[in-house]
């Protein structure tokens, strides 16, 4: 066996970042082979965060970026369990890597974004490293990718929360409307675009709360229909983003605010992550 000295185990804890126990007894593992003790630590990684699979992971690090030209943008989620771990460099240095390597690369699917290196190894094994120096749980898996005429994030709350939101056109001030409307899905979590976005079950679903609570409320049979019409109508206001009142000036909603740049201006698509939810 290689004699393992001090200098050998401190050379591969900053080359991994491992603890120093774990960096001697890989190096004695490997017989004193660098590489070889490397791939253990990493295999030590995958290990850990197999035997943590069963932990809540629902604290982290959301980011939201843009290419220069604005015309892709990603929001990405990484959990952990502690916020000591979520708010470290070194996790937070990692998520903002995949943001950067998202959008140099503009991946479509988290699948394909999976399959990116990052330095000389791959996202994925990136990540079993870091399970494996912090000993938590760690999660990638929520990652969406806008492209649209322009694109814009917003990232809030020591990023707890991000936004991304695309708009169907160029055109006066829209870096500013970009922004507000970004800040806008943050602050009042839109569940779709517009009232016809809402997915049917959803719709039903609140139809027949608003008859309910009408009738609970002693009216007449004949007239529930029509009361939960209006608290249909009162929720899509609430809930859709074109409809709701813009947070700055509330007399305007989201379509307002846009149409008063260009009548062509809208929102095409958009994501709101946030820790604890993807929502």
């Amino acid at each position: 066996m290689s004699n393992i000295t001090a200098a050998d185990v401190a050379k591969l804890r900053k080359q991994s970042g491992a603890g120093m126990m774990d960096c001697k007894t890989a190096l004695q593992e490997a017989d004193g082979d660098f590489e070889k003790a490397f791939e253990i630590l990493r295999k030590k990684g995958a290990k850990v965060a197999a035997k943590r699979a069963d932990k809540e992971a629902t604290e982290g690090y959301v980011i939201a970026k843009t290419t220069d030209d604005k015309q892709y943008g990603a929001v990405l989620m990484v959990n952990c369990e502690t916020d000591f771990v979520g708010k470290s460099e070194d996790f937070v240095n990692f998520v903002k890597s995949l943001a950067d390597l998202a959008v140099a690369n503009r991946p479509a699917t988290i699948e394909e974004m999976k399959g990116y290196n990052l330095g000389n190894i791959t996202v994925e094994q990136a990540l079993n490293e870091l399970v494996g120096k912090t000993g938590e749980k760690i999660e990638f898996d929520s990652f969406a990718a806008i492209s649209a005429p322009k694109v814009y994030g917003y990232n809030h709350l020591g990023n707890k929360i991000g936004t991304l939101v695309g708009l169907s056109k160029d055109a006066a001030d829209v870096d500013i409307k970009g922004h507000d409307v970004a800040m806008q899905i943050a602050a009042m979590n839109p569940i779709a675009i517009d009232k016809s976005n809402v997915p049917q079950d959803v719709v039903e679903k609140e139809l027949e709360i608003g008859k309910e609570l009408a009738r609970q409320e002693g009216k007449p049979e004949a007239m529930l229909e029509k009361i939960a019409q209006g608290r249909l109508s009162k929720f899509f206001k609430e809930n859709t983003l074109l409809n709701q009142e813009f947070i700055k000036e509330n007399k305007l909603s989201i379509n307002d605010y846009l149409k008063a740049t260009d009548k062509d201006l809208t929102v095409t698509n958009f994501y709101r992550f946030a820790l604890g939810s993807k929502f």
